[in-house]
């Protein structure tokens, strides 16, 4: 698995490409030129390649970790070449489909309130095919069925849980101590109905206190539901931290460990870095080629700054890529 973070915006003249990326996993996914991949026609066909995106700003919750990071370690260890970028270039939708297509990513894990962003993607590979031939997979979403990416906050459940929700005890993040995660659920509001029911237009509260027990735990809400039988809201939060702490604190204690090797992180760094670039290099010498770039060399050191070269080339290239679009 490649963390990474970057950005293209493809115009009409040139390509600008910004990559930083971490490794956290040697893994050797096949990187191989358009010109050796079985794109001919229209029965294209592409390696399957994971491409998904986190937001480096606040604290990590328990909605990041059960909507983006589990799933991404569950798709690694399916086998998945995964890639990873840290979204904090991201103010537009064209850049976030860039960083799909920079890397040709074939599916990316989204929630179903960012669909529309896929979808920009989508369109761009179309429109670029239309004027210029096949070059890239049309990137299909995959969407969580578990309600991960629905998770409310703690004190307002009529509101998605959030890293910038100005009360702390709104969400529990992965650094949160076992007493302090005992102590959110405990204060999460819900409302005068002691049962235990899972019903989220009507009881957004307690429903959202069962799907944490269902993530924590790997469980269905009929499951849990009937678990809590006979139990009033009060005593279903102690279980439900229960489940939490169990699920969390092992997060909590290998992060620490890490945290404690920034040696090892850097490392995993310039790793990522590297493979990210290779591949970028890739790409883009496929799109030079196509558009009619001259002298398209590129270079594949850790040193090298791909933007640089890219804008070069374009001013160079202005006129002929006016003529070929």
């Amino acid at each position: 698995m490649a963390l990474t973070s970057g950005r293209l915006a493809y115009s009409k003249h040139l390509c600008k490409v910004n990559i930083r990326c971490i490794s956290l996993q040697g893994y050797k996914a096949k990187e191989t030129s358009i010109k050796n991949s079985p794109t001919a026609g229209t029965s294209e066909t592409w390696n399957r390649r994971v491409v998904t995106g986190l937001q480096p700003t606040g604290a990590l919750h328990v909605g990041n970790y059960f909507a983006a990071v589990q799933r991404c370690v569950k798709l690694q260890q399916q086998g998945d070449d995964l890639m990873i970028f840290i979204a904090d270039l991201h103010a537009h939708t064209t850049q976030q489909a860039a960083d799909v297509l920079v890397y040709r990513g074939t599916h990316v894990p989204v929630g179903t309130d960012q669909l529309q962003h896929l979808q920009v993607a989508a369109q761009l590979v179309r429109t670029f095919h239309h004027r210029y031939g096949r070059l890239f997979p049309t990137p299909s979403p995959i969407l969580p069925d578990d309600g991960s990416d629905r998770l409310r906050s703690l004190r307002d459940p009529t509101k998605k849980m959030s890293k910038s929700d100005t009360d702390p005890k709104s969400r529990i993040l992965l650094s949160d101590s076992d007493d302090v995660i005992r102590l959110k659920i405990r204060k999460a509001v819900t409302d005068f109905n002691p049962q235990v029911t899972f019903e989220p237009d009507s009881r957004p509260g307690v429903s959202n206190l069962v799907t944490l027990h269902c993530l924590a735990a790997d469980k269905l809400p009929e499951e849990v539901v009937l678990e809590a039988e006979g139990l009033t809201t009060a005593r279903y939060k102690q279980m439900v931290a229960d489940a939490l702490v169990a699920a969390i604190r092992p997060i909590r204690e290998r992060a620490n460990e890490l945290l404690a090797r920034p040696g090892l992180l850097r490392h995993v760094l310039r790793h990522g870095a590297a493979r990210a670039r290779r591949r970028a290099d890739i790409v883009y010498g496929d799109v030079a080629e196509r558009l009619g770039l001259a002298n398209a060399t590129l270079q594949t050191s850790d040193e090298f700054n791909i933007s640089n070269q890219i804008v070069l080339l374009g001013s160079k290239s202005k006129k002929a890529v006016e003529h070929g679009a």
